[in-house]
């Protein structure tokens, strides 16, 4: 009714611009003071304000008396099946709570010691994933809000609701995100449905496609590049950059012809995005190509007793070198000689170098001092080459000791100095290598440090590091220092930490005595941070036993269906 409502006052004021309605809308645009509301409408006798409302009160009426019906339209089909089971009674309720939490306002200022509810949906959903529950009927327009404001929520969201919650977006044009679908959703065809496939690949829209792609090529990576062969060539540049990033998941040899096409694309981003992902190849032509560029760059002083790395970098960057994507223009305050030698590195195969630097293992190579003050340089190419080919050991060896100063300089090790670049390397370790690591970093440097190395820690956080964080808090706190310096840790914490290293943390929730010099307030501040941080550990607790426990169904203690959402016909 409302839209039918707008579209006959439009048409109404577009054909007669004098009717008296639109008098009135001028009058209260403009301003009583400004243009008098008529008296034929309003009556006279009264102040202009009220004598305008009162006029626009009436109007209303008689204008909505008079609309049409609307033609009736089509009834929804019936919501599909979905055979998961419910969740439990306990988890139903918790996930109210989650999400009615997500749309109260925010207070600001001090946070207090409550839980913030909205930060556990995430940890939430993907449990109930694992689970293997359906979305209960009534949540899922909260759901599929939920996931409209926060782009992280929606792929577990979209898993959870399932395909009545396809069903659902369909019906309300503010969901339609839901409608793109994803990896394995149901509104997209599967990779044997050639006709399906072809048909959506031909007509979707450019974010359809993207999610087909990466849909097919789970299931069938041969028949995903077979179908974007067949529209590659006329497709615009920014969507066949887009379309080759999609490769990046289950990239293996058998991309290797393509991508070697795709370094002959007109457009340079296209090839160097081409060249990028061959380069994560180390078997592939195109590296080995690479590796014989960069190795007649490196290599070692055999005038000294062989023991300083030599660079000789690049003195132009030819042809074949641009056609392997190898970009001539550096950026602004880079030396066109050390940014081809980076990208030539960067390609090559890290098992290139223990062959040309004297059969040394990785953590001989990056220990040896290099001339001309190429070394980082050298070294920043190669920890670029670590994360790009997931070398687990070249990663370890650019890391460095945790000991080493973050800030760099002399004595702080043979790899990295920057956070960012050690915050990649991490993520190529295996996890328990990762923990500890980190936690002998924070043990060393404390917590401002290691913020960056914390997002790489697999949730919840393993012993050693959830005991180095507690640590470095403990003792920030003892110290009187600025609690509030410590709030984005101590929410990490809060998602992260073990749950069952509350009972451990009970002892600090204590308001402590304030040390000579301490920050006023800082004990009461410690105090509240601490318990939020043991009350949110004890709810993340009592989530997972909710939905892994025994339990009756969600709704059905209230006669509630378990059939369609709330509100389907």
């Amino acid at each position: 009714m409302t839209s039918t409502t707008s579209t006959n006052a439009t048409s109404t004021s577009t054909n007669d611009a004098t009717t008296p309605w639109e008098k009135l809308v001028v009058s209260a645009l403009l301003g009583t003071d400004r243009r008098t509301p008529p008296t034929d409408l309003t009556g006279g006798g009264k102040d202009a304000p009220v004598a305008l409302l009162d006029a626009a009160a009436l109007h209303t009426v008689r204008r909505r008396a008079g609309l049409l019906p609307a033609r009736a339209a089509h009834r929804p089909e019936t919501a599909p099946h979905d055979g998961r089971r419910p969740l439990p009674d306990a988890a139903g309720r918790r996930l109210a709570l989650l999400l009615a939490d997500r749309s109260a306002p925010s207070g600001g200022g001090r946070r207090g010691a409550a839980p913030d509810l909205g930060e556990l949906l995430p940890q939430w959903l993907a449990a109930a994933n694992q689970q293997g529950y359906r979305a209960p009927a009534a949540a899922l327009p909260a759901l599929l809000d939920a996931a409209r404001a926060r782009t992280d929520l929606r792929p577990q969201t979209l898993m959870f609701t399932g395909p009545r919650g396809l069903w659902l977006a369909g019906l309300n044009p503010e969901w339609k995100f839901a409608l793109r679908g994803a990896p394995g959703s149901s509104a997209l065809p599967r990779a044997r449905d050639a006709e399906a496939v072809g048909r959506l690949w031909e007509e979707g829209l450019f974010a359809e496609r993207i999610a087909l792609l990466s849909a097919v090529r789970a299931e069938d990576p041969e028949t995903a590049r077979a179908l974007l062969a067949t529209t590659w060539g006329t497709e615009r540049a920014e969507d066949r950059l887009m379309f080759l990033d999609s490769l990046r998941t289950g990239l293996s040899a058998a991309d290797e012809p393509f991508l070697e096409q795709a370094l002959s694309d007109r457009s340079r981003n296209v090839r160097s995005t081409a060249a990028e992902l061959l380069s994560a190849l180390p078997g592939s032509a195109f590296a080995q190509r690479m590796a014989a560029r960069a190795a007649t760059c490196v290599s070692m002083d055999r005038t000294g007793g062989g023991q300083v790395v030599v660079v000789e970098a690049p003195h132009e960057c030819d042809t074949d070198m641009q056609r392997d994507g190898v970009l001539p223009a550096p950026p602004t305050g880079r030396g066109e000689r050390s940014w081809w030698l980076g990208q030539l590195v960067e390609a090559a195969p890290l098992g290139t170098w223990p062959a040309r630097l004297g059969g040394r293992t990785p953590e001989e190579i990056v220990a040896l001092p290099v001339l001309d003050e190429w070394a980082d340089e050298l070294h920043a190419a190669w920890c670029r080459a670590a994360v790009r080919q997931r070398d687990a050991r070249w990663s370890a060896a650019l890391l460095g000791p945790p000991s080493a100063s973050p800030a760099g300089g002399p004595g702080t090790g043979p790899g990295t100095s920057s956070l960012a670049e050690r915050a990649q390397l991490l993520a190529t370790l295996p996890a328990a290598e990762r923990s500890a690591w980190i936690a002998s970093f924070i043990s060393a440097h404390g917590l401002s440090e290691a913020f960056q190395l914390l997002g790489v820690c697999a949730v919840p956080w393993a012993e050693p590091v959830g005991r180095a964080v507690v640590d470095a808090l403990d003792i920030a706190r003892d110290a009187g220092s600025y609690p509030w310096s410590f709030s984005g840790v101590m929410g990490l914490a809060e998602r992260c930490l073990d749950p069952a290293e509350a009972a451990r943390l009970e002892l600090l929730t204590a308001t402590p005595d304030e040390p000579e010099g301490a920050s006023p307030g800082a004990g009461g501040y410690w105090s509240e941070a601490f318990q939020r941080l043991v009350s949110t550990l004890r709810l993340r607790a009592a989530m997972l036993a909710e939905l892994t426990g025994p339990g009756t169904p969600y709704g059905e203690r209230r006669g509630e269906p378990l059939g369609a959402p709330s509100g389907a016909p």
